[in-house]
């Protein structure tokens, strides 16, 4: 790559221009770093997506890249890691737009991560201002009370996150999703915290596997 000029290798390009400046084949080529015997690192960039066409390379295993010559064990590694991490990007992205309608919809998208527990599991789900979710977040495990469940950990999310509201949510292995006293207490100090903090509370939802139970909904949530 040195007999191109400085505005040409991908490297260069990349920081004079930025990276959307790269065609598919120079961005493969940082990726890859360097060639092999009497194949430049584009060359064999061309060669990789030849085979692989970038509309068809995310379903690419370790092994149909290491079926190119050239590409060693240490290169697909890190062309797999490299597809990865930008498919959690994207999917990340995608999520950030995500608008739960009501409570329900909140317990259908909590069920895929709580099936099977054998363990009460808290999430906090965060949302900016439009209602859309940020992110889900796993906090604590264990049996769920107020000496378990500490404030500072939830807040201190939802600042990192920019939140704007939280809806907490936590499952009832025995599937009984009528709260507890130490839920009424935990949901009670929780809300009053939110208010404190600027950052509401929006709701608290026992889940179970056929059913839920929502703070909100039963009026029980007092700064909405």
């Amino acid at each position: 790559m040195k007999e191109l000029p400085d505005d040409e290798r991908p490297r260069e390009k990349l920081i004079m221009h930025g990276a959307q400046s790269l065609s598919d084949s120079q961005v493969l080529s940082i990726l890859l770093r360097n060639g092999c015997h009497n194949k430049n690192v584009h060359e064999l960039a061309i060669e990789v997506l030849k085979k692989y066409p970038v509309a068809t390379i995310k379903e690419c295993s370790y092994y149909d890249f290491i079926s190119v010559k050239g590409i060693g064990k240490v290169k697909a590694i890190e062309i797999l890691a490299a597809i990865e991490f930008g498919r959690r990007i994207f999917l990340r992205d995608k999520e950030s737009l995500i608008k739960f309608q009501c409570a329900e919809d909140i317990w259908k998208d909590i069920k895929y991560y709580i099936a099977d527990l054998k363990q009460e599991y808290f999430y906090c789900y965060y949302f900016n201002q439009k209602q859309e979710l940020l992110e889900r977040k796993l906090l604590f495990m264990g049996t769920i009370n107020r000496s378990v469940v500490h404030p500072r950990e939830i807040f201190k999310e939802a600042y990192r996150l920019s939140a704007s509201s939280i809806v907490c949510i936590h499952n009832h292995p025995s599937n009984h999703v009528m709260p507890s006293k130490e839920d009424v207490l935990l949901t009670d100090h929780l809300v009053k915290t939110g208010y404190v903090q600027g950052i509401p509370i929006r709701d608290h939802i026992i889940a179970g596997e056929d059913s839920y139970y929502s703070f909100y909904e039963h009026h029980n949530i007092l700064n909405l």
